[in-house]
């Protein structure tokens, strides 16, 4: 049996989902990647649905690999799902930066809503991140302390276009990952101090690791500085800042000077 609250049952849900990934690696191998990946995508979402469907099936689901139904819209519960983040990285033998995203949206007003609950599981890292417990404030790290640049996440293959510009005005070096997972688990971790990403994302791709993030007490919101908001219409929220609170104004400004 699953746990019944809701914080419990999705980090239960994303080791689930990461288990299985797990397992499907040592069937599959590296051989076909493409294979891997497709497999990797369809076995999560089908796992996923089906537990949902199982223990929670009056909520509305929305999820990467599924089919998008208008009727999330005037759901009071709804469940943003990526199966798997990171299905490059998932293909790759020997990379831990993919990750599974359960997230549980839920309204608090007319139009309105919140990101009731979170987790990001990690599994080739062998850890799950939860809004529940939230996970610690990330202590600064001892290169930063000592006046060392600042880290900021940035994607392998799609960095903003700007970022090059934003990280040698805050004097600060650049770490390449795989999934945004990846990334806000790594500024939740303190591995990193900042993600900043500049387009090309929906609503699964951060739900899970913003509500993860913002119940540790991490700034989380669009690059200019606007809240992220869920369930909309348009799936699309393409880009985000995710950092320790003492960096997000200078980010914040630098982002607006160059982008």
């Amino acid at each position: 049996m699953p746990p019944v609250e809701d914080g419990a049952f999705a980090v239960w849900l994303a080791r689930q989902a990461g288990d299985l990934l797990l397992a499907l690696r040592d069937e599959l191998g590296f051989e076909d990647p493409a294979g891997l990946r497709a497999a990797g995508d369809k076995r999560s979402h089908d796992l996923l649905m089906t537990e949902l469907g199982r223990w929670r099936p009056a909520d509305a689901v929305l999820s990467e690999e599924g089919v998008d139904d208008p009727a999330r819209l005037t759901a009071n519960r709804l469940w943003i799902i990526d199966p798997l983040d990171g299905t490059r990285e998932f293909g790759e033998q020997g990379r831990a930066d993919w990750a599974v995203h359960v997230a549980l949206w839920r309204r608090t007003g007319e139009s309105t809503g919140v990101l009731a609950a979170g987790a990001v599981g990690l599994p080739a890292q062998q850890r799950v991140l939860g809004s529940e417990p939230a996970a610690p404030y990330p202590p600064l790290s001892p290169e930063v302390a000592a006046g060392g640049p600042i880290r900021i996440a940035t994607s392998r293959t799609r960095p903003p276009y700007f970022l090059a510009a934003v990280a040698e005005q805050v004097g600060a070096q650049l770490v390449p990952m795989g999934s945004a997972g990846a990334k806000i688990a790594a500024v939740v971790t303190g591995e990193v101090d900042a993600y900043i990403h500049g387009g090309g994302q929906y609503e699964w791709d951060s739900a899970a690791p913003v509500a993860v993030a913002a119940a540790a007490g991490l700034h989380t919101s669009r690059i200019d500085g606007s809240p992220l908001i869920y369930n909309q219409s348009d799936a699309s929220l393409p880009d985000l800042l995710v950092c320790r609170r003492d960096l997000a104004a200078d980010l914040l400004s630098a982002v607006s000077q160059h982008s």
